[in-house]
This record gives C-alpha cells, sequence and structure tokens, in this order.
C-alpha cells in the first residue's frame, strides 16, 4: 500500500507539474506568439491560455509604447557642419507575429537604423535649419524610420531630437549673431520709442496751437464786439450833440494840434464845401464872373468878393481884411 501511495503521489505531482508548464495567463497588453513543433501557429492571449508543454514553444510580445533612446551621433550637415545629435523614439508593436518572425533583436536593429537615418536626413539639411527646424527634422526622421519598421511590425509614432552640439568655432558665431540681434533689437526698440514721442509731441503742439489759435479768435471776436458797441454808442451820442458844440469841439481840436512845435498845413473838410458853393454862385451870376476875371478885356482891376469871417469853412486865424479888393 504504501509503495502505490507513492505512485499516486508521484502522479499527481507530474500532473501538477504538467498542469503548470501547460497553462499561461497573458496579461491585456501583451500576446504569446506560438510555435509547435518549430512552426509558428499564431498568436494567443490576452487570458487564460492551455499549450503543450513538449511540442510548444512561446515568445511573449508586448504590445505597450516603448523608447528607445539614441546616444549621441555625429553627421555632417549639407553645408559641411560636423554636429553631434542625439534624440529618442517612441514605437509599439503592431503585429506580434511580424516582430517575432521579421527581426531578431529589435532594439539593436532599430539603433542602427536610426543611426544611419539620421545622417541622411541632417545631410539633406544646412546648419541653420538642422539648429531652428526641429519639427521637420523629427517628421523627417519618423516617416524614414517608419517605413524601415513597418516592415517588422513595428509602428515608430514619434521622434524627438534632444540636443545638437555644434562645432565650437559655430557656437562662437552663435553667440556674437545673438548679441549682435539684440542690440539690434534694443535700436529698434529705442528708435520706436523716441518716433511715438516725437508723434506725440507733435501732436500736442499741434493741439496747443489749435487751442491758442481759437483763444485768438474768441478775443478778436470780443474785443470787435466791444469795438463796434463802442462805436455804436459814440454814434449816438454824437447824434444828440448840436452844431454848435461839433464846432467847438473842432475848433479846439485844430487848437491843440497848432500848439505843437512842428510847422503843419491843416485843410479843413469843409473847405471843399465853400469851393461848391463859390463855384455855383459864379455859375449863377455873370456879373459877378465877369467882375472876379483874372484878365478883364478892359483892363479893368480884379475884385475878390468879401467873405464872411463867420464861415466855419475857413481857419481860425483868417480875418476879414485878408481878402479885401485887389490894387
Amino acid at each position: 500500500m504504501a509503495f502505490v501511495g507513492v505512485i499516486v503521489g508521484v502522479v499527481v505531482l507530474v500532473l501538477l507539474v504538467a498542469l503548470g508548464a501547460a497553462v499561461r495567463i497573458v496579461r491585456e497588453y501583451q500576446r504569446i506568439v506560438l510555435f509547435r513543433l518549430g512552426r509558428a501557429v499564431g498568436t494567443r492571449g490576452p487570458g487564460l491560455v492551455l499549450i503543450n508543454p513538449l511540442t510548444d514553444r512561446t515568445n511573449w510580445v508586448d504590445l505597450r509604447e516603448q523608447f528607445l533612446e539614441i546616444p549621441h551621433q555625429t553627421a555632417i550637415t549639407k553645408d559641411n557642419a560636423s554636429i553631434s545629435i542625439d534624440f529618442i523614439i517612441f514605437y509599439k508593436v503592431v503585429d506580434p507575429d511580424m516582430s517575432v518572425l521579421r527581426v531578431q533583436n529589435f532594439a539593436r536593429a532599430a539603433l542602427n537604423v536610426a543611426a544611419t537615418t539620421l545622417r541622411s536626413v541632417v545631410g539633406d539639411m544646412p546648419l541653420d535649419d538642422v539648429l531652428s527646424k526641429r519639427e521637420e527634422m523629427n517628421a523627417a526622421l519618423r516617416v524614414r524610420l517608419d517605413e524601415v519598421t513597418e516592415r517588422w511590425g513595428v509602428k515608430v509614432t514619434t521622434v524627438e531630437v534632444r540636443e545638437v552640439n555644434p562645432p565650437p568655432g559655430v557656437l562662437d558665431a552663435m553667440t556674437r549673431q545673438m548679441s549682435a540681434e539684440r542690440t539690434r533689437r534694443a535700436a529698434v526698440t529705442e528708435a520706436e520709442g523716441q518716433k511715438q514721442a516725437a508723434i506725440t509731441l507733435a501732436e500736442g503742439t499741434k493741439q496747443a496751437a489749435i487751442l491758442q489759435a481759437e483763444g485768438e479768435r474768441a478775443a478778436a471776436v470780443l474785443r470787435a464786439e466791444g469795438l463796434s458797441g463802442g462805436l455804436g454808442r459814440i454814434v449816438e451820442i454824437a447824434r444828440q450833440v448840436d452844431a454848435t458844440t461839433m464846432q467847438l469841439e473842432y475848433l479846439e481840436t485844430l487848437k491843440q494840434i497848432g500848439s505843437a512845435s512842428s510847422t503843419k498845413i491843416v485843410l479843413p473838410m469843409e473847405l471843399s464845401g465853400l469851393v461848391s458853393r463859390l463855384h455855383g454862385l459864379l455859375d449863377a451870376s455873370p456879373a459877378i464872373g465877369s467882375a472876379l476875371d483874372p484878365h478883364p478885356a478892359d483892363g479893368g482891376a480884379t475884385v475878390n468878393p468879401p467873405v464872411a469871417a463867420s464861415d466855419p469853412g475857413l481857419h481860425p486865424s483868417v480875418h476879414d481884411g485878408d481878402l479885401g479888393a485887389g490894387g
């Protein structure tokens, strides 16, 4: 009986070991590529997978997105500048069978393909584009790498260049260029500020001139209105003054003019009226006209008519005796 118990125990142990070797639990992000007697029979998973431990062999494949760091690679740009670049590749397996059957070691294969692709892409770009157009270079690297890894059942999702190290001479030139660019921007900014200040000052001067002109115009209008009112008042008062008062004011004015030491000739405004009246009188009386003829036919004397001393057209210094008969 003891021997039978040992045999049963051994059989049970073998069955447990065989069951443990035949059962696989595959996670959601994993797949099993199953080989039976050396032939690929497909993928298994996720979940519980039973295999024959005697005839089946398995390869585990991770479907999650992974990354591969590419160390510094030396490349020559289109304008013959030697630079050092390192970047990182993100990829994921889209076909487990092909990723196992078509490539032996994807990481090493991808590393070598990335290095050669990087040199090809950088060789088609000048140094300025390599330094400034990172997005274009990343896209070109991703497309080139994806073309190669597609036949391995792997999809390159993203390529990111992390660092670009140009030669020391180029770095020095870039530093000087950056300093010159900043100086130029500072000068442009200062010039723009001066321009805006000048424009603002000109606008202020313009507004001040406009306000001053408007003030002067308003003052001139007020002065004109005041002068007009004053003249109107003077005219109104003058209409109320009689002729005698006006004559006295006239004589007083002549007196003030004559009191100065300089020589003056005063022609009263009434002189033109006096001449007109005399001319009318001569035209009306032929006898008086013949008497005043300076060249009489009979050789007689010339007679000057008397003028009244009270005529307002005469100068105050003229008297009656000054206009006597000619001798």
